[in-house]
């Protein structure tokens, strides 16, 4: 008798779902003054404007491996919190520019905290080899694209 196969999908759309939610309840744990702590989508982009400040919303989309309605909901709610400022951008007014204010940068430290301990967490007792495997897989999967010619044939 063969061993089952692992379920893969179920196991990656459950912990990414845990993740998530734990990811919410470390940063909420690190957030200073009882203030609102990032999402995570958020906690992106705020990472992404630590390093490249003043990013198109094109520039965040690619970097966020988001769509580009979703970056512009995203920036909206960033917004709103006062953690960054959207300007048009002085070349092409149809291009827009997002920049880190103070609060925004201000989330950064606790953000780096929250997510070093989940890291630590997340890597517990497991080798370097194994964790390289895993990214080499997650990795992968990152980077499969729908390839028409395997779709079954419609009757």
């Amino acid at each position: 008798m063969t061993a089952q196969r692992p379920r893969l999908i179920f196991l990656l759309n459950s912990a990414q779902r845990r993740l998530q939610q734990w990811m919410g309840a470390q940063q909420a744990q690190v957030t200073a003054g009882g203030s609102a702590s990032p999402t995570a989508a958020q906690g992106g982009a705020l990472f992404v404007l630590a390093r490249q400040d003043g990013a198109t919303m094109g520039q965040l989309a690619d970097a966020l491996d988001l769509a580009p309605s979703a970056v512009s909901g995203l920036v909206q709610r960033l917004e709103a919190l006062d953690w960054v400022t959207r300007q048009s951008c002085p070349q092409d007014a149809r291009t827009q520019r997002v920049w880190l204010r103070p609060s925004g940068r201000a989330q950064l430290p606790p953000l780096r905290e929250a997510i070093a301990r989940v890291n630590a967490q997340l890597t517990a007792g497991f080798s370097e080899a194994e964790l390289q495997t895993v990214a080499r897989w997650l990795t992968h999967v990152q980077q499969l694209r729908p390839d028409p010619s395997s779709e079954a044939p419609h009757d």
